[in-house]
Formats: structure tokens, sequence, C-alpha cells
């Protein structure tokens, strides 16, 4: 019965990352970001989910956006998603002290949200529906151009 059971998959931005654009500004950014995104399954079947969108913000405010294409991570394994995210500046943040000093500091902290709704089919009879929600937290290290401390729930 344990086999049976359907779990819900797990949705979580991976460490492999590199940069395109890398502008850094005293009170600006503008970074074309490239991204990994990884849906583990654990079930003993395929979870197909549909499109969606994955948001970056830095302290409450929408720095980036990004379109995730549908797909399906095959039972037992992990689908790696690579996405290009444009992550700038708003000219609201351009006069905020704590970005300049986030900048001078070399660690900009980023958030990332998002929520994959699709269905699991378990021995290709029995089917669910199951919605996955991603809210991760990481630190972009500006000298070293890359993703530190990433934490997801």
């Amino acid at each position: 019965m344990t086999v049976m059971k359907f779990r819900t998959p797990k949705f979580r931005v991976r460490p492999a990352t590199s940069f395109d654009t890398f502008d850094v500004q005293p009170s600006s950014f503008n970074l074309r970001m490239n991204t990994q995104l990884g849906v583990k399954n654990t079930n003993f079947g395929p979870y197909k989910y549909g499109n969606s969108t994955i948001y970056f913000s830095y302290k409450g405010t929408q720095v980036g956006s990004a379109m995730i294409p549908k797909s399906k991570a095959n039972f037992r394994r992990t689908k790696k998603v690579n996405v290009a995210v444009d992550l700038i500046a708003p000219t609201n943040l351009a006069n905020n002290s704590e970005l300049a000093s986030d900048i001078s500091s070399g660690i900009l902290p980023l958030t990332s949200t998002s929520r994959l709704t699709g269905k699991i089919e378990i021995m290709f009879i029995f089917k669910k529906k199951r919605s996955v929600n991603m809210n991760c937290t990481m630190d972009l290290n500006i000298s070293a151009k890359q993703l530190q401390n990433i934490k997801c729930k």
C-alpha cells in the first residue's frame, strides 16, 4: 500500500547558476541569470505539470520573473529545468539606502516564489492532482557572481 501513496513532489532552485549580463552599480543592478530548477518526484508514476511562472524579489519588491514550460518529471527522478531570468532593480528602489548598503556589502538577498500544478499518475491507473509551492531565500554574492545559502521551504 505504501507504493500507492501519493506524495507531493518537491520544487527547488538548484545552485547551478551562471550569468550572461552582470551590471551592478552602487544603487541599481541589471543581471541576466541562467538558473536551474529541480522538480523531485518520489512517486512510482510520472508527475505532469503545466506552464508556470517563477518570481524573484528583493525585500518584497519583484525584480524579475521567468516562464517555466510544461513538462513531466518521470517516476523516482528529478527533472532539471533551465530558465533565464532578467533581474532588474525597478526605479523605486534606486533611492533605497538598504539596496545601496546591500550592494556595498557584496551580498544581495533574494527570494523566489512559484507554484506548479499538475497530475501524478501511479501505476498508469490512478491519477491525483497535486500542486507544489516553492518559496526559496538565497544570497547573490556579487564578487563571486554566484547564488549562495539557498534555502527552500
